[in-house]
């Protein structure tokens, strides 16, 4: 079993990719590729729209970012360049207090998450993500999952119930990009070169895959066992290929209720990133229509409970705002519907 290791808050705040150019994958041999359908092709065309016109929104995000910061350090220069000595002495002196208390709460955010995490260690739930399909993924594709990894664990830091988070069949180009991100040996994470099946010998009763394709409707989370995601970037190419995998080796397969809840929409894909929000947000609530409503974005759904018609219970201001924030910042290219999600 991997040793977990202590997260570094600051790096997954202002997480920046990496300047170095990831090794070349190997492509597929030319005698298996096949080519793209009409409609397979319209896609791909939308998502390279979508990707770019993504691309522009964070350049001029950024671009903004930077002259507001340029603006209110002129607008600071020029108050203490207008302030008396004095006023300049106490200014500059309220400014040092309210930093000093800003990184006294970090840090005591910092510590109580750390609390949270050692107890999921050692109590919580356990939660694979399977990233053994690296070596059927392209370049981008494996950056992608490395975002929505980094995005998992973000979500899984600020929960007040997280659960522990393992990394299982790290190798090969998988291992080099996400020993590129800043902090990563920091993480409070399990990572396993081998997979679940062989680190998890001992528990292969308690595995269960959570994958689209079961019979298996998960009606709740049991402590005793470990759900697995597959980390895998553009299912369309490989169609049940979680399910099959879990069926070889013999475990557990459940799918998550979404059905019972809620209609999804034509785009029936979740990232894996929003399948770890909806298990972590789950074991906070215990109610899977708020965890579904709350994670799932609008655009991926009817808007139509088959069970129950009435809206879903708003979010508190405080979990809107981190709901917003995690929208914004998701920039990983879409998995389709697999995982059970």
């Amino acid at each position: 079993m991997a040793a977990a290791t202590e997260n570094d808050d600051n790096t997954l705040d202002n997480h920046l990719k990496p300047d170095a150019e990831p090794a070349p994958v190997n492509p597929s041999p030319p005698a298996e590729e096949k080519p793209l359908s009409k409609n397979a092709q319209k896609r791909q065309l939308k998502q390279q729209r979508y990707e770019a016109k993504k691309a522009e929104k964070k350049a001029q995000e950024k671009e903004h970012k930077r002259k507001e910061g340029e603006r209110k350090h002129k607008e600071w220069e020029e108050t203490l360049a207008n302030a008396t000595e004095e006023e300049r002495l106490q200014l500059i002196e309220s400014r040092r207090s309210l930093r000093k208390e800003r990184m006294e709460k970090r840090s005591e955010e910092k510590e109580k998450k750390m609390e949270r995490l050692t107890r999921a260690k050692e109590i919580g739930q356990n939660i694979v993500i399977d990233v053994d399909f690296a070596h059927l993924m392209s370049e981008s594709e494996i950056s992608s999952l490395v975002q929505q990894i980094m995005y998992c664990y973000a979500v899984n830091g600020r929960s007040t119930s997280p659960c522990h988070l393992w990394l299982t069949g790290v190798q090969g180009e998988m291992s080099t990009q996400l020993d590129r991100l800043p902090g990563f040996e920091k993480w409070f994470i399990e990572k396993e070169s081998r997979c679940y099946i062989e680190a998890m010998a001992d528990r292969k009763e308690n595995l269960v895959y959570l994958t689209a394709d079961s019979e298996t409707v998960l009606e709740d989370l049991d402590p005793k066992d470990i759900y697995i995601i597959g980390g895998l970037v553009d299912r369309n190419r490989f169609k049940g290929i979680t399910m099959n995998k879990a069926q070889e080796q013999g475990i557990k397969t459940a799918k998550l209720p979404i059905g019972e809840y809620m209609k999804m929409s034509s785009s029936q894909v979740l990232t894996v990133n929003q399948v770890l929000e909806i298990l972590v947000k789950y074991l906070e609530t215990r109610d899977w229509k708020t965890s579904f409503f709350t994670v799932i974005p609008q655009r991926k759904r009817t808007g139509v409970d088959p069970v129950d018609s009435s809206k879903p219970e708003p979010l508190s201001e405080e979990h809107q705002e981190e709901h917003d924030l995690l929208e914004r910042k998701k920039v990983c290219v879409e998995a389709p519907l697999e995982s059970g999600s």
